[in-house]
């Protein structure tokens, strides 16, 4: 037990180094992706013994202070340091000075690297996903020199009693339960003030007629999430406010606006060339990053996706009118069988893609986290099923789709294991299946369809704001 304390004490360490890093100099430390420095220390310690058996390799907590003490030692550009990686250099290069490995290999990461203007961000529309959104973008604010939320547009009053619900809802969430940190709402400048930070609430039914700069917003980037504009008209008239520079749709686009999945294609597109994003959609997410790997490594020939996915608030809570017939019927009742745009959004992402899919949705009583399966017709034999996994575990591990894919080994795992993760695909492994012949294979993908694709949103949004971090992974 006394073992026991002593590495809870160092978490603890772990943390309070984290968390100055990441207030006073907007360095992120995180293990294999997961946050640190607003964790628990039973949650950093879970997270030791996740990167342990992942990478295995006797990493420590020890180690991990060792090496987040070194990086404090250092003055660097703002960047998201996976200490896992670091570890794993340190154990395979068995070397003994930390502070002389870690400034080596953080040499190219100085200060001098990357300066960092925060943008301001405008939500309009405060759904499911513009809630989680604003959650998001205040619990990332850190020293504020990246995204900064300034603004919620919705429609409606503004009068107290609403400022009040809306308050309440950004608080307390069903699924993702509560939020973590102080909302405070201001009703004299019909504002919220979370962790610190004020932002206006705006209420308006025309977007083209309204005055951002009369708040102090300017150039900002509009996140759209309200679900009712998809074309690019439509979302023009953001651009017709004052204070508005660029617009992000979080659902996909229509007609020849670019549909962008970060870690993808997102490089595809410069943020200087168009004022009009879409970030595709949840299940588009999910599945393009597994895609791209197997198609990189074994080469796709056809493939037929099929989402199992959570109901959502297009669907009735009981039997009433719907324009969409099977959608009309009783959403926690039922499993409803409806069409999914996924296969073709596949072609938009990855043009090498066209032709070659099919699919279709099945919408099921669970609030949130769905299921892609993802059956995929290979152009060349694989040896087995180890072969396949290997090849998604270590996309998992390195290159440039780390964020965006986890690689799962649980027996156990079921939906709500998945509520709240940060990647846009967690490929369950044990689920993997071969065929006979070799060359078709089943994965199944889970996806927090509601977190895992709004942390995809923020992604990008960094990309096109230009303020993203550098990255040691």
């Amino acid at each position: 037990m006394s073992n026991w304390t002593s590495k809870e004490k160092s978490a603890l360490e772990l943390i309070n180094i984290a968390g100055s890093l990441w207030l006073d100099k907007n360095i992120e430390l995180v293990i294999l992706r997961r946050n640190i420095a607003d964790a628990r220390y039973t949650e950093v310690l879970n997270n030791k013994e996740f990167a342990k058996g992942h990478l295995n390799l006797p990493v420590s907590i020890e180690l991990f202070v060792s090496l987040a003490t070194a990086i404090s030692k250092l003055d660097l550009a703002p960047t998201r340091i996976d200490l896992a990686t670091l570890a794993t250099q340190w154990l395979n290069e068995k070397v003994t000075d930390v502070d002389a490995f870690v400034a080596g290999k953080l040499k190219e990461y100085g200060k001098e690297k990357r300066s960092i203007q925060p943008i301001d961000v405008v939500l309009f529309g405060f759904g499911r996903i513009g809630r989680l959104a604003a959650r998001e973008l205040i619990q990332q604010y850190g020293k504020g020199e990246q995204l900064v939320l300034r603004a919620i547009v919705t429609r409606g009053k503004n009068t107290d009693e609403e400022i009040k619900k809306r308050s309440s809802l950004l608080r307390k969430d069903s699924v993702h339960g509560k939020f973590r940190g102080v909302i405070k709402e201001d009703f004299e400048n019909k504002a919220l003030i979370a962790n610190g930070n004020k932002v206006h609430l705006i209420v308006a039914d025309n977007p083209a007629e309204i005055d951002y700069t009369q708040y102090g917003i300017k150039d900002a980037l509009l996140i759209d999430n309200s679900g009712i504009f998809r074309d690019e008209e439509k979302l023009s008239t953001h651009l017709k406010a004052k204070g508005i520079a660029k617009v992000l749709l979080t659902a996909p686009g229509k007609g020849s606006l670019p549909n962008i999945v970060y870690g993808v294609n997102h490089l595809n597109y410069n943020p200087d060339d168009n004022k009009i994003f879409t970030a595709a959609s949840c299940t588009t997410n999910a599945i393009s990053p597994i895609i791209k790997v197997i198609s990189d490594k074994l080469g796709i020939e056809s493939g037929h996706v099929e989402t199992v996915h959570s109901y959502t608030n297009d669907q009735n809570l009981l039997d009433n009118y719907h324009k969409s017939y099977r959608r009309g019927r009783s959403a926690p009742l039922n499993m409803v069988i409806t069409e999914t745009g996924a296969a073709s959004a596949i072609t938009k992402v990855m043009p090498e893609m066209s032709g070659k899919f099919t699919g279709n949705a099945v919408r099921v009583p669970t609030p949130d986290v769905s299921l892609a399966i993802l059956n995929l017709n290979l152009s060349r034999a694989v040896d087995s099923i180890d072969e396949v996994n290997a090849i998604i575990k270590d996309a998992s591990t390195y290159g440039n789709l780390v964020e965006q894919i986890e690689y799962s080994t649980s027996q156990e795992l079921v939906s709500t294991d998945c509520v709240g993760n940060s990647h846009a695909s967690i490929v369950d492994s044990h689920a993997t299946l071969i065929s006979p012949n070799k060359k078709s294979i089943v994965l199944y993908v889970w996806y927090d369809n509601e977190y895992g694709y709004t942390r995809q949103v923020i992604r990008l949004a960094k990309y096109l704001g230009k303020v993203q971090r550098l990255t040691y992974y």
